[in-house]
């Protein structure tokens, strides 16, 4: 995933399980009603809604949050490019976990053949 330069500059996550839209807010340095229309964007952001439907934020939000802004304010994409970039995104990844699991399967197919055609020796 990215690691914008600017989110260096952004207050550390703290290991809390629930954030509020007012903390999200100061550790991501976007205002409540623009997260609010984000939850509407982009489909990934989804806080636990509770009484009073009162959001609340967990870690993973709170970094889709960073990447989100990484991509609208300091890469300059639009909400629908942004939208994108994070769709293919985690497509991506799941590529790279796929060519990286591959080999050892292939590994393991081939010991499979071995072992299959040394029992047709005997």
């Amino acid at each position: 995933m990215l690691e914008p330069s600017n989110n260096a500059q952004l207050p550390a996550i703290p290991g809390k399980r629930y954030f509020t839209i007012g903390e999200v807010s100061e550790l991501c340095a976007v205002k409540p009603h623009v997260l609010r229309y984000w939850e509407q964007e982009f489909p990934q952001l989804k806080p636990v809604k509770r009484r009073g439907n009162r959001r609340y934020y967990q870690h993973q939000d709170v970094i889709m949050i960073r990447q989100i802004r990484a991509l609208l304010y300091e890469e300059g994409y639009t909400i629908g490019g942004a939208r994108l970039q994070i769709e293919t995104g985690s497509e991506r990844a799941e590529v790279v976990q796929l060519q990286q699991v591959l080999p050892e399967v292939i590994a393991e197919l081939n010991d499979v053949v071995a072992l299959l055609e040394g029992e047709n020796n005997f």
